[in-house]
């Protein structure tokens, strides 16, 4: 049976009726804030007049861009000057009533504006406050910009990665913005927890999230091994077989995958070998194995490499890039992608990775326009249509 978001249909969301206020910018806290749109929550972007840069970048179709969207589908967009008397006193009014605050401000602009934690607070003790920032809310480094490559380095994540490449001197470029996502997810998670607590104490707290110390959570081993060093082997133990026509990985991580593969390169007798019997053996000749082990693959197409493969129940894939991973039916029947609207038409975007049989878990149909709900929001903090006009004429414009 095809798992998809139709079957949801007459179950809420598990965060329907909480009401986000999301301040954030660029990767991290709107990933977080998405995440709790998914999940029911009522989220109100808070923008400049201009829009969050991440409105202009690529690919964009009649000046809406689809960047933005995965991350801001489902959201209202109101737009605010944070630094005018008007624009603080509507998040004030908003903040009193709200659920959450999610901001990834460097440390010490929302105290500045006194929108910070310890100013809002006061007005609304059940009120979650979650600063993301690059290294923490104190500390000697708190105040340092930091963006996900920046961090990445930081972390040692770079270096950890570029010991897995031999021959290699020089650190990878950055592309892939692993400690936005990673961030994102764990103020999500830490969100999702304190309004756990919350209904046990009635009581908001701030939560503070760091890009650094998340993305050191990823080198497990690394973080063992900088403080035990153990000897590493010629060849590392994940990476790349060649075949006749690509590349497959293949994961040995068990006594079973490894008589496995044995048998599907017609040599059982490796099973008892004393160079590759036991783990450790095994971890020592390394190389010598996939050696032999390539010796087969490279006999054979990717294609036939993987049905023996899994023939056999041996972890393996072929090197895919997203077009094809996403063209994969197992997606399509985990109904994994969503189509979503904006002003430049319809386009497909990730679901949240996780299914719940008593709640819907799905993205929102649309992204909102700069500013579209704006109006209404402002009428509900309590402004006069007065009021109102100035900030659509500009007067109380963001800058």
């Amino acid at each position: 049976m095809t798992i998809t978001q139709n079957g949801e249909g007459h179950l809420t969301g598990c965060l329907t009726g909480l009401r986000v206020l999301d301040f954030s910018t660029t990767i991290a806290g709107p990933h977080c804030a998405r995440m709790l749109a998914d999940m029911g929550a009522e989220v109100i972007k808070i923008e400049a007049a201009d829009g969050e840069t991440m409105r202009t970048r690529p690919p964009v179709r009649n000046g809406c861009s689809t960047a933005f969207g995965q991350l801001n589908v489902g959201k209202k967009s109101l737009v605010l000057d944070l630094k005018s008397p008007e624009g603080k006193e509507v998040v004030r009014r908003l903040s009193a009533q709200a659920d959450i605050v999610v901001e990834n401000f460097r440390p010490g602009v929302m105290r500045r504006l006194r929108l910070d934690y310890d100013s809002l607070a006061p007005s609304n003790e059940r009120l979650i406050y979650c600063s993301i920032s690059g290294y923490g809310q104190s500390g000697p480094s708190a105040e340092l910009p930091a963006y996900a490559p920046v961090i990445h380095a930081a972390s040692g994540y770079e270096m950890a990665h570029l010991a897995y490449q031999p021959g290699r001197e020089r650190p990878d470029y950055c592309g892939i913005y692993h400690a936005d996502v990673l961030t994102g997810v764990y103020a999500f998670g830490a969100i999702t927890s304190a309004l756990y607590q919350r209904s046990r104490t009635g009581r908001g707290q701030h939560i503070d999230v760091s890009m650094l110390e998340s993305m050191l959570s990823l080198t497990l081993n690394e973080v063992q091994w900088s403080q035990f060093p153990v000897k590493q082997t010629a060849r590392p133990m994940f990476g790349p077989i060649e075949t006749k026509d690509g590349y497959v990985m293949v994961a040995i991580a068990s006594e079973k995958t490894f008589q496995g593969l044995m048998k599907v390169i017609s040599h059982p007798e490796w099973i008892s070998d004393p160079r590759f019997a036991a783990y450790a053996d095994r971890r020592t000749n390394w190389a010598e194995l996939m050696e032999g082990v390539e010796a087969w693959s490279r006999t054979v197409t990717t294609e036939e490499c993987l049905a023996g493969l899994n023939r056999e129940g041996v972890p393996s894939s072929a090197y895919r890039t997203v077009a094809q991973a996403l063209a994969d039916p197992q997606l399509a029947h985990r109904g994994a992608l969503a189509e979503v609207e904006d002003g430049g038409g319809s386009f497909r975007m990730m679901n949240l990775p996780f299914r719940m049989s008593g709640a819907r878990v799905a993205a929102g149909k649309r992204i909102a326009t700069l500013g579209e709900h704006t109006r209404a929001l402002l009428q509900e903090a309590g402004l006069s249509e007065q009021e109102i006009a100035a900030f659509s004429s500009g007067q109380v414009a963001a800058e």
